[in-house]
């Protein structure tokens, strides 16, 4: 599921498109991306600071955390506190929940072929 996930990653289901990059396409996919690890595995979605940046990643029912988007950072990149966010908070934001559906519509596409 990572790779499709990270082959569906574009400049267009970015936060940032403007600095999203094919050298880092993580790059402000966080919150789409662990919307739809939340569709497939369900448990939390985790929110965190990077320096000044929102960031969120996923904690799985079982209580491991899994976290697809961190690279974009680099390594040795601090989180600030962590907390749980609602589903329908995230969804709240028409961008996001416009890159969302993006990302998942690339989803599909990229796991069928």
């Amino acid at each position: 599921m990572q790779a499709a996930i990270e082959e569906a990653w574009a400049r267009e289901t970015s936060a940032d498109g403007e600095n999203w990059s094919e050298q880092n396409p993580a790059w402000g996919q966080c919150a789409v991306t662990a919307l739809i690890v939340q569709d497939k595995l369900g448990g939390e979605l985790l929110r965190t600071t990077v320096g000044q940046i929102s960031h969120y990643f996923n904690r799985l029912a079982d209580g491991n955390e899994l976290d697809l988007t961190r690279k974009q950072f680099g390594v040795g990149a601090e989180l600030g506190e962590v907390t749980v966010r609602e589903r329908k908070y995230v969804l709240s934001f028409p961008d996001t929940r416009q890159r969302y559906g993006l990302l998942k519509q690339r989803l599909t596409v990229s796991l069928n072929h």
